[in-house]
């Protein structure tokens, strides 16, 4: 059974605009997700291993936001909402339930600008209503001329391969679904790019693997591929680290070694393994004449 819930609060202040997604505030219409990705940073004891089986919907968001967008208009306070930050906002059952779509209304409504962060090709619905807040949304001033664009659309990849994807994002549309919903948006001029986070070391991060992934995504066009490795927490069965672990186990036991020495006692990879990763990913981005950021 879908678990509903009522907020007080729907749009959330960033303490700071982050530099990678230039969040001023965040909407999560939903909590817990279907897509199940292993490495998710949400994660925990309190989801459990199946993350589909505890999500919520925020059913009174709509009326929630609306006072809060309208307040933060009145006051000309206007800046970038990222949509989502803890979960998707095109899980399988927004198909019917459509609160994103509503919630989508309401930014253009009060012409807030929006950065649409998905693995979901269900997003292509709700096209023509992105389209009109690109054009309509206050921008704040200090991305005016940096960006031009009020909607940006981050399509979110860990590999294009569709067998490490269904062995690590199980419940998540299909890359090359991905991959085709950032063409349409590309062709629809909107800005549109690729979030290639969080690349998987020595299985999705390999020299081979990084040039097939920026060579394929060279031809579609984005407006940006910004990369980065994985971080992995937690010690409960339903953590990530323990799932990632395990899934390497399974699938790549040549490997178990590596991540064992990597994840045992950090949760994240070693500094001088993220700067040649970065290096990596800088070259590539020159190579095929791509953005490493949205500004």
């Amino acid at each position: 059974m879908l678990n509903e819930v009522h907020v007080k609060s729907v749009l959330n202040k960033t303490k700071r605009r982050d530099a990678w997604f230039l969040d001023d505030y965040t909407v999560n219409p939903y909590s817990a997700c279907s897509f199940n990705c292993l490495y998710c940073y949400v994660r925990g004891s309190k989801y459990g291993i199946n993350m589909a089986e505890k999500i919520s919907v925020k059913i009174n968001a709509i009326d929630v936001l609306e006072k809060q967008l309208k307040s933060r208009a009145n006051k000309k306070q206007y800046g970038f909402v990222v949509f989502s930050s803890a979960t998707d906002p095109y899980l399988q059952l927004e198909k019917d339930l459509l609160l994103s779509r509503r919630i989508l209304e309401l930014f253009l409504k009060y012409r807030f600008p929006v950065h649409i962060i998905t693995k979901s090709d269900l997003v292509l619905r709700d096209l023509e209503i992105i389209c009109e807040i690109n054009k309509t949304a206050i921008l704040p001033e200090d991305l005016k001329p940096q960006i031009g664009a009020g909607a940006l659309i981050t399509f979110s990849f860990s590999t294009l391969d569709e067998r490490i994807a269904h062995i690590f994002e199980p419940g998540a549309p299909a890359p090359s679904r991905r991959l085709q919903a950032l063409a349409a948006f590309k062709k629809a001029g909107l800005r549109a790019g690729v979030s290639l986070m969080p690349l998987l070391p020595y299985i999705t991060d390999t020299g081979a693997n990084l040039e097939q992934m920026y060579s394929v995504f060279s031809k579609v066009g984005p407006d940006y591929v910004m990369a980065a490795s994985v971080s992995l927490f937690g010690n409960s069965p339903s953590d990530s680290k323990n799932l990632v672990l395990r899934a390497v186990s399974k699938h790549f036991p040549e490997l178990e070694g590596k991540y064992g020495r990597i994840f045992s006692k950090n949760s994240s990879v070693p500094s001088h393994y993220h700067a040649a990763l970065l290096k990596k990913t800088n070259e590539l981005c020159a190579k095929y004449n791509l953005k490493s950021r949205i500004i």
